[in-house]
């Protein structure tokens, strides 16, 4: 009988398609784990140009940019790069340009306090793309951090000063409340580039009681210029 049923369990794994009563493959039956699927594997950006005139080509036409489609405005930097200052804001004005309106304004007379102008400092912003809420989220600031460090590098600025908690959150870690007040520095290709975070000139306009600490943060940027 019980070759009958050793026949007829036969019969029923052919019928089931079973051809063969091992795996060809040694299998630890104590110890079953599911096969993992095989994970994509995820394409790093492209590298970054290596020159400023062909840096500032990129981020005229990337698509590898946060907030980049082909209807966004996108604004260029600005001003001498070889200045030895580089001041770097988090994306565009709402008038459009960089330090536009009444920020703009404030932010000329700023430079006229420390001897310098719009001509004779290099202008970027973290973002060439302004977003409708006006807010970068923290998802798309360490993308934008490394570019703009690469930015940095690329000019190598005696000093850079950075406006507002998106920059000083996306370079130095910490918001404006955490940075002023200090020199950090930024490690780029290029070496360390000494930088300070302050106040957005948007903010003291709103706010013109802090525009003493901005002050403050201004006559140490003078101090390292001269």
């Amino acid at each position: 009988m019980s070759s009958n049923w050793a026949a007829s369990a036969l019969n029923w794994w052919e019928v089931a398609g079973v051809d063969t009563v091992v795996g060809e493959e040694a299998r630890d039956w104590l110890n079953p784990k599911a096969k993992a699927a095989p994970v994509p594997a995820v394409p790093a950006p492209a590298a970054l140009p290596d020159t400023l005139t062909a840096f500032h080509d990129w981020l005229a036409t990337t698509a590898d940019l946060p907030f980049a489609t082909p209807a966004a405005r996108r604004e260029a930097p600005v001003g001498d790069p070889d200045s030895g200052l580089m001041v770097l804001v988090d994306m565009p004005s709402p008038e459009g340009g960089l330090l536009a309106g009444e920020a703009g304004a404030l932010f000329d007379k700023m430079l006229v306090a420390i001897g310098r102008g719009r001509d004779t400092i290099y202008l970027a912003s973290l973002s060439p793309i302004r977003t409708p809420t006006g807010i970068i989220d923290d998802k798309f600031s360490a993308r934008l951090g490394d570019v703009a460090r690469h930015h940095i590098g690329l000019v190598a600025p005696k000093t850079l000063l950075m406006f507002g908690d998106i920059c000083g959150k996306a370079l130095v870690g910490a918001p404006v409340a955490g940075a002023r007040g200090k020199w950090h520095e930024i490690a780029t290709a290029k070496g360390p580039i000494k930088t300070l975070v302050t106040i957005k000139p948007e903010k003291l306009n709103d706010m013109p009681g802090m525009k003493k600490l901005a002050w403050a943060d201004l006559q140490m940027l003078m101090e390292e210029l001269t």
